[in-house]
Parts: C-alpha cells; sequence; structure tokens
C-alpha cells in the first residue's frame, strides 16, 4: 500500500493536468449517504416514487416529505471531510484542474475547488419551477411543504431527476477534461452509472494514467485503471497529500 501511496504522489507530481472524477464514496465521511447499494437510500425509498420528475410534478409534497426535506438537513449540516480539503490542496499546487462528480452535495466547492462539473446538478441550490430563479438550499424556508419562491412558484433541488437529461454542457466538457488529463483519480465511484462511468475510459484511451482509490475493486480496476489503493478516500488522500508535499 505504501508503494502505490508513493508512486500516486509521484505520478502526480510529475502531471500537468491532473483530474479527478468522484462519486459517493468522497461524501460518505461527510455524512452524505450513497444512493445505491448496501445501506444506500434506493434501499429505503424507490427512485422511480420518490426521484422521478413525472412524480415530483405529480406531487411535489409527497416528494418534498419522503426525501428533499431530508436530504436537506444532511446537506445544510454537512461539511468538507479530509477527500475534499486535498482536493482543494491539489488544486492550490496548480495540479488539479477539474473535478467530475456524480455528488449533488456542493462540498467540493465548500472545501474550496473552482471548476467543478457537476453531473448530476447539485442539492446545494433550489431553483423555482416558473421564474428559474435559483437559491442556496441552506437558505430555503421548509414551513410549508413544498417551500415556494417570491413569485409564487414552486422550488425544486437543481438535481437532475430520473427522467431528466444529463446537462449536455457538463457531458461535452467532462469529455473534454477527460481527453485532455495525463492524470485522472477516480475516488469513491463504482463506475456503473453511465455516462459518467465512461470519463475514465475516454482518459485511459487517451494516454492518461488512472489511479483509482477505492475501498473495493470496481469494473474499473482489471481494464482501466493504472492501479488501485483500496481505502477510504480520507485517509487515502491526506497520505497521497502528504508524499506529495515532500516532493514539491
Amino acid at each position: 500500500m505504501d508503494d502505490l501511496i508513493q508512486k500516486a504522489a509521484a505520478d502526480l507530481a510529475q502531471a500537468k493536468m491532473v483530474s479527478a472524477l468522484t462519486g459517493a464514496g468522497a461524501s460518505i465521511e461527510s455524512g452524505i449517504p450513497p444512493f445505491r447499494g448496501k445501506g444506500g437510500l434506493w434501499e429505503k425509498y424507490d427512485p422511480m416514487e420518490v426521484a422521478h420528475i413525472d412524480s415530483f410534478i405529480q406531487d411535489p409534497v409527497k416528494v418534498w416529505n419522503l426525501l428533499i426535506k431530508d436530504m436537506k438537513d444532511i446537506v445544510d449540516q454537512a461539511q468538507p471531510n479530509d477527500c475534499h480539503k486535498g482536493l482543494a490542496r491539489l488544486e492550490e499546487l496548480g495540479k488539479l484542474q477539474t473535478i467530475i462528480t456524480q455528488n449533488i452535495d456542493g462540498l467540493h466547492q465548500m472545501a474550496g475547488n473552482t471548476d467543478v462539473i457537476e453531473f448530476h446538478g447539485t442539492f446545494a441550490w433550489q431553483r423555482c419551477m416558473e421564474c428559474n430563479t435559483h437559491i442556496e438550499t441552506r437558505r430555503v424556508d421548509i414551513s410549508e411543504i413544498p417551500p415556494h419562491c417570491q413569485c409564487g412558484g414552486i422550488l425544486r433541488p437543481n438535481a437532475v431527476f430520473f427522467g431528466e437529461l444529463i446537462p449536455q454542457e457538463a457531458l461535452w466538457r467532462s469529455r473534454q477534461v477527460a481527453t485532455d488529463s495525463d492524470v485522472m483519480l477516480v475516488i469513491g465511484t463504482s463506475a456503473v452509472v453511465q455516462p459518467a462511468a465512461l470519463m475514465p475510459v475516454v482518459a485511459k484511451e487517451s494516454g492518461a494514467t488512472v489511479i483509482e482509490i477505492n475501498p473495493e475493486s470496481t469494473v474499473l480496476t482489471n481494464d482501466i485503471s493504472d492501479y488501485l489503493i483500496k481505502g477510504p478516500a480520507g485517509d487515502t488522500i491526506n497520505r497521497i497529500m502528504a508524499d506529495l508535499d515532500a516532493l514539491l
């Protein structure tokens, strides 16, 4: 393990264009529950019932009460963990240019990263379905469900519901970033949700070194990742950054 930590630090030290793809494992240490997998929200709820755009339009009160209200409480209290902070530090060092994230918690930006492509939108902001005004989720009053904008329109998370398309700009920019990278960090994602899972493949085919950080092997491990560092995201990033600081 120590050898892989040192190798990752050396690869980052030599890199000119680093990107990162992050998934739920990057935010678990901040108290953000995953949607998929063991203990995920979709074990508790049927996503077609609580996270499909048609369900929201048909009964926003139900969707707010079943899912969004609790998620707001979680996001309101969440703070960046060592993974987020380490990636922000990597940007400060001039190494990391862009994060492509599947997460919707806004914690990368809170930690200090400035170029974050939110593949599935964000739960950190709500938007009005009438006038398209954006309001920070922390500032939304939920004494009335669903909450409303000043114009009277219903507020919804500025995230991608099931039944909605990934923003085309996010898709286009992610492919460009992956193509331009010489190192891509893949952190805390099972890499099974498309099209985000395609980005490490694009990076690899473009000549990048793909460094995977996950507790377990994934579909990327054998064929796409150059190597896998097994472990929790925060501790692993801390160890890599400590070695990297010694090299710079």
